[in-house]
């Protein structure tokens, strides 16, 4: 059986990732038939939108296929790795840019990957089920796919927040975050998904998803917004510790005990993409940045590590190198950085619609 279903269903182009025993995580082949897809019904007047979900009822998509980037980089075929990376970044730019409206059921579980595909879109719906984040931090890794612009636009200090931590949110916060618009109810999905499919048209369209849309419940930023902003405003990842520790939340000290199990220079280097994103915003600038921060990551030690410990051997003890915040020196990450060594100018982000 095919890991994705692409199929059209009168006005609308229907995108289904079929992998539920691994909650749809994409493999280069999905991006691939993905991406195919949708430039072609740019160009079919019979296709008005598109619809995007995911098959089982534990997530959309849970990231990319971080096991095979594993294998691939650790059999010395980083490339692989490399071009899945490319391949994924320039279909997250081409859905930004879609001239179709792009709709995506952002139920259950979207991690990583599963945030590039949704996020991006013009009509992204999540549910009272939904789990939204970018865990990246704990693998030794950066917030990619867009992720660190998405992080960079949100309200105060949110998406410096969940780039750091990598901690879930649900319906209320993605919304807050600008990483989706509207809540539907879990229940309603079957019929939402039938009435959309027989949409003829995009106002049709537009009708039949604001018929199901709920009242959002509350959410973290409610409780914990005011600590969140004060103590990741800090210019540095020690100091928003710091602030953390010292704070009387236990929440907030519960926090830096948890970046403190985090890789030291993905905190380092997600921190720095997130600001350097925040000034920029742009997607394009980001995504660039983004591939730079991979390849270098790619080359390195604790992408590795991190995925082994928490995939491969699922020990849940990685070895970080280095291990501590005041080791990685300003020198390293500047080598990240370093355009010189990457294959950045390879991000095709400009190609018509």
């Amino acid at each position: 059986m095919s890991d994705i279903l692409i199929r059209v269903s009168g006005a609308c182009g229907r995108i289904t990732l079929n992998r539920p025993y691994a909650i749809n995580a994409l493999s280069a082949t999905m991006v691939n038939a993905m991406h195919t897809a949708l430039q072609e019904w740019a160009q079919d007047a019979q296709v008005q939108f598109v619809l995007v979900d995911g098959a089982g009822d534990r997530g959309l998509c849970a990231g990319g296929d971080i096991r095979a980037m594993y294998h691939a980089i650790v059999t010395g075929q980083r490339e692989l790795a490399i071009d899945f990376l490319r391949n994924e970044y320039q279909l997250n730019y081409y859905i930004s840019r879609y001239t179709k409206p792009y709709v995506v059921m952002m139920d259950g579980i979207v991690m990583g990957g599963g945030i590039g595909i949704s996020s991006h879109g013009s009509h992204r719906v999540v549910t009272e089920r939904s789990l939204l984040a970018m865990p990246e931090t704990a693998i030794g890794f950066i917030p990619d796919v867009g992720g660190t612009h998405l992080l960079g636009a949100a309200p105060g200090e949110m998406g410096t927040y969940l780039g750091l931590t990598g901690n879930r949110i649900g319906a209320a916060d993605a919304i807050l975050c600008g990483l989706a618009d509207i809540m539907v109810r879990a229940e309603d999905l079957p019929r939402l998904t039938l009435d959309l499919e027989a949409c003829p048209t995009t106002t049709a369209m537009e009708q039949c998803l604001h018929s199901l849309t709920a009242q959002v419940p509350s959410g973290l930023s409610q409780v914990h917004r005011a600590w969140i902003d004060e103590c990741f405003a800090a210019s540095t990842v020690e100091e928003i510790i710091g602030a953390l520790l010292q704070h009387p939340n236990a929440e907030a000290q519960t926090c830096a005990e948890e970046l403190m199990k985090m890789s030291p220079t993905s905190l380092k280097l997600t921190l720095q993409a997130i600001r350097n994103a925040r000034v920029a915003g742009s997607l394009a600038v980001s995504l660039r940045q983004e591939f730079l921060l991979a390849q270098a990551c790619a080359r390195g030690h604790d992408m590795v590590e991190g995925i082994r410990a928490a995939i491969v051997d699922k020990d849940r003890n990685p070895k970080w190198s280095p291990a501590k915040l005041e080791d990685v020196t300003p020198e390293m990450l500047a080598d990240h950085f370093d355009g010189r060594k990457a294959q950045a100018s390879d991000l095709r982000l400009n190609e018509p619609l």
